[in-house]
């Protein structure tokens, strides 16, 4: 065997002369056709990986609190709790208006008018109540056109209205 300059190749030179004569819209096809198995079934295999990406115990959302429509419904507040944090909250605010040289405010006072519940006008109250309404029938418009029983409107209207922060 005479030395050339194909000795210097490692694979013998009618592969080479074979792999040279491929035009590079044959190879783009070539590595296409072996890649896309490949990617498919490495997709298909990473189902649960792929929807916990940016989770886990370092992620900032998992201490979000849940949505309000996920939680339930709000426990009643203890009364006593309650004007426990409106007159620490009232107090904090007398002394910063002190220290600001601003006219002091009564605490005492000023908690009772706001723990006092807010009368609502019959007016208000039968708005509210009207609104209500209309969203509870846009409910059940689409609870029916989903195939499920409507609900009772009048029940209904009354449970969500007794949600309400003042309501009777």
């Amino acid at each position: 065997m005479t030395a050339g300059p194909w000795a210097v190749y490692p694979f013998s030179m009618p592969l080479a002369s074979v792999a040279i004569g491929i035009d590079s819209g044959t190879v783009l096809v070539l590595i296409a056709l072996v890649a896309v198995p490949f990617a498919a079934i490495a997709f298909s295999h990473a189902g649960e990986a792929y929807g916990s990406i940016g989770r886990g115990a370092l992620a900032i959302d998992d201490d979000l609190p849940l949505p309000r429509h996920l939680r339930g419904p709000d426990r009643p507040v203890d009364p006593a709790i309650q004007a426990a944090e409106v007159r620490q909250m009232l107090e904090a605010r007398a002394e910063r208006r002190s220290r600001r040289g601003e006219a002091p405010i009564d605490v005492r006072s000023e908690a009772a008018r706001l723990l006092r519940q807010p009368a609502m006008p019959a007016a208000a109250d039968a708005d509210l109540r009207a609104e209500v309404q209309q969203l509870v029938l846009a409910r059940n418009e689409r609870r029916m056109r989903r195939g499920l029983k409507p609900l009772n409107v009048e029940d209904e209207t009354n449970r969500q209205l007794a949600g309400f922060v003042g309501s009777r």
